[in-house]
């Protein structure tokens, strides 16, 4: 199973992605987390302590140098489109209660020296992930695809959305499906978070179904507002330790419906 969890910054996806691996791997199964957000909070969301550093895959730079014939920040050179990336999962990875993390970084835009060698690493590194590996692969994406191209995504089983009862997260979301698509992603799923009420339900499925035709026959599902998790973070716990019964019964639900999709 493969999944890209996306959604505006601060609605909660670091939180559902975290749940979702540390649920999957207590029932046995072996769980790559990959934080693909530049704004990484995947390993806080795990319960992996503050003082274990972790260093972003694009920050190796000797490894990305030496797999891709080329020196980083230097423009006109040749350098392997295809790197040999099959053992950055084994050597790289943290492990971490059954989850195996791995960070990414942030892929460098134009404009601040010539970022080739770590884009053509990081998206040949996901696509091997994607495609390639056995796996169950949870990836905590930025509000976006960035990371996902059309051959990739043909290895992706559905996307997650998270989004709150606020208008710019939902925006957010309408504009995650409609690039998702363009590249052929079809099957998705929408995780309201945050929901204090049945009019922040409803706020949501009529923003995502009454008013925009590309969002129907959308997978919906709503996660309370959790005082739990919020202590959880500021106290250094996982996302999935903070919840109460009642919670961690949502995210298996949640889990559940993923499976049947």
């Amino acid at each position: 199973m493969k999944i890209a969890v996306s959604g505006k910054g601060g609605v909660g996806k670091s939180t559902i992605c975290a749940a979702i691996a540390l649920l999957l791997a207590q029932k046995g199964q072996k769980v790559l987390a990959l934080d693909a957000d530049p704004d990484a909070n995947l390993a806080g969301a795990l319960g992996i302590p503050s003082s274990i550093k972790i260093t972003p895959i694009s920050e190796e730079i000797a490894l990305i140098e030496e797999r891709t014939g080329t020196k980083v920040d230097q423009y006109g050179q040749m350098f392997k489109l295809n790197p040999d990336v099959s053992d950055i999962a084994d050597r790289f990875s943290f492990s971490h209660k059954g989850v195996y993390l791995l960070v990414l970084g942030a892929i460098k835009k134009g404009g601040g020296g010539c970022a080739c060698a770590e884009n053509i690493f990081i998206k040949a590194l996901v696509s091997d992930l994607v495609l390639y590996k056995n796996e169950t692969l949870i990836m905590d994406m930025e509000a976006g695809i960035e990371h996902l191209g059309r051959a990739t995504v043909k290895g992706v089983d559905l996307m997650i959305i998270v989004v709150e009862p606020g208008q710019r997260s939902l925006d957010c979301a309408q504009t995650v499906i409609k690039m998702s698509k363009e590249i052929g992603l079809s099957k998705f799923v929408i995780v309201g978070n945050k929901i204090t009420s049945e009019d922040d339900k409803e706020f949501i499925k009529n923003e995502l179904i009454q008013k925009h035709e590309s969002a129907n026959n959308l997978n919906l599902f709503f996660f309370p507002y959790s005082e739990n998790i919020r202590n959880a973070d500021r106290e250094g716990f996982s996302a999935l330790d903070g919840m109460g019964d009642a919670e961690k019964t949502i995210i298996e639900n949640l889990v559940l419906q993923i499976r049947d999709i």
